[in-house]
């Protein structure tokens, strides 16, 4: 009996102590691991957010969705708001995930994961849903523009959240414009202005207005407006020869830059009409001399004009004779090299000069120097040097 007895005791105090090691592993548990885990989404508009609840340890217990209105959404695998959008991805005991399709704007908030302990354990995710701003439209452009023209173009976009960045490009060439940012309702409309003094290289240029958004990585938003501009045309008159002679064929072109372009021109001689039509023969903006001579002589005068202005400029043909000139004209090559030898000659004399009178300026201050010791005066001494020199030559002679 007293065997039995102690063996009895000694299970009871077994079971005892398993007992307290489950309470304990319960009671951790249920401290760290029944505690419902979400994250923060975000989402852009019209697309599809997925939230997910899990649990790391759940003795089944039920999970459950619920919106910024706490209004049940899924109460484990059960749809409780009758809402198409909404979609059961999966459901079990540790974990719970929902899909929002379609999301729009009003779908942002705080959403909270329950867990039907005792007590009730929650967590909260925050759905974020961006804004995508529209397409962008410029304003203020008025076709045409004309040169010396303030315009003030105006690039609007509206439904921005938060708000977008508008960047203006010309040509392709980033330049600053001045933005201005106004809230309606959860979105905002984003304008940016910009100020332009119309110059004529203005026409054809592309101005483009680009939005800049964290929601438009892929599918960037822009507008894009070509700027014509009128303005009153510039002439320059080009030639063919250089040095033209008689018989020769010599073409003189009107170039003119206008807009709206200067067509036709007007072609004069010494501010009258062309005298021989038959040699002088104009097509467009050309003036073409078929066989020059002397009578040809004179100032010509191309004229283009547009509803915006006038412009000419002025040519003065002279018409060489070539006898005189010679058949091939001056030759350039034989000039040079006459001047070359010229110069050539004129530095070797200067040189020489220059080397001679060195050495006889210093023969005189050497003889200067040998009779300057007893000499009164520089002739003197001169006289005296030369008397010596003679003396060391008599004196050599005798040695």
């Amino acid at each position: 009996m007293n065997l039995k007895h102690h063996l009895v005791l000694t299970l009871c105090a077994v079971y005892g102590i398993l007992l307290k090691v489950t309470a304990q592993k319960s009671k951790l548990r249920g401290s760290s691991g029944q505690h419902p885990l979400v994250q923060n989404q975000t989402v852009t508009e019209g697309g599809t957010a997925n939230m997910t609840c899990r649990v790391e340890y759940n003795d089944q217990t039920s999970l459950q969705w619920s919106n910024p209105t706490q209004q049940t959404l899924f109460f484990g695998d059960k749809k409780a708001l009758r809402d198409n959008r909404i979609e059961l991805v999966r459901a079990s005991w540790s974990e719970l995930t929902i899909s929002i399709s379609e999301i729009t704007l009003a779908d942002e908030g705080m959403y909270t994961c329950s867990l039907f302990t005792m007590p009730v354990k929650t967590a909260k995710a925050y759905l974020t849903v961006l804004g995508v701003p529209e397409k962008p439209e410029i304003d203020g452009l008025t076709k045409p523009a004309l040169e010396g023209d303030e315009i003030t173009l105006t690039c609007m976009t509206h439904g921005s959240k938060p708000a977008a960045d508008l960047r203006w490009f010309r040509n392709e060439k980033e330049i600053k414009g001045a933005k201005e940012v106004n809230a309606s309702g959860k979105t905002f409309t984003v304008t940016s202005s910009l100020q332009l003094l119309v110059d004529r290289d203005d026409d054809g240029a592309a101005y483009t207005c680009k939005v800049d958004h964290v929601a438009l990585l892929q599918t960037p938003q822009q507008a894009t407006e070509v700027l014509e501009v009128h303005y009153a045309p510039r002439v320059l008159i080009t030639q063919s020869l250089t040095v033209p002679q008689e018989g020769q064929h010599l073409k003189l072109e009107c170039v003119s830059k206008g807009n709206p372009s200067p067509d036709p021109v007007l072609w004069t001689k010494d501010g009258a009409e062309l005298p021989d039509l038959e040699r002088m023969i104009v097509q467009g903006r050309e003036l073409t001399f078929s066989a020059l001579n002397k009578t040809d002589n004179g100032t010509y005068r191309c004229v283009a004009s547009n509803h915006l202005g006038t412009s000419s400029a002025e040519y003065i043909l002279y018409v060489y004779d070539p006898n005189a000139m010679g058949q091939r004209g001056p030759d350039h090559a034989l000039i040079g090299g006459v001047v070359a030898v010229v110069v050539f000659v004129t530095l070797c004399l200067i040189i020489f000069l220059g080397r001679y009178l060195a050495r006889h300026k210093g023969t005189y201050l050497t003889n200067e120097a040998k009779g300057a010791d007893d000499a009164p005066d520089a002739d003197t001494a001169i006289i005296n040097a030369e008397g010596n020199t003679h003396a060391e030559e008599k004196k050599e002679y005798f040695i």
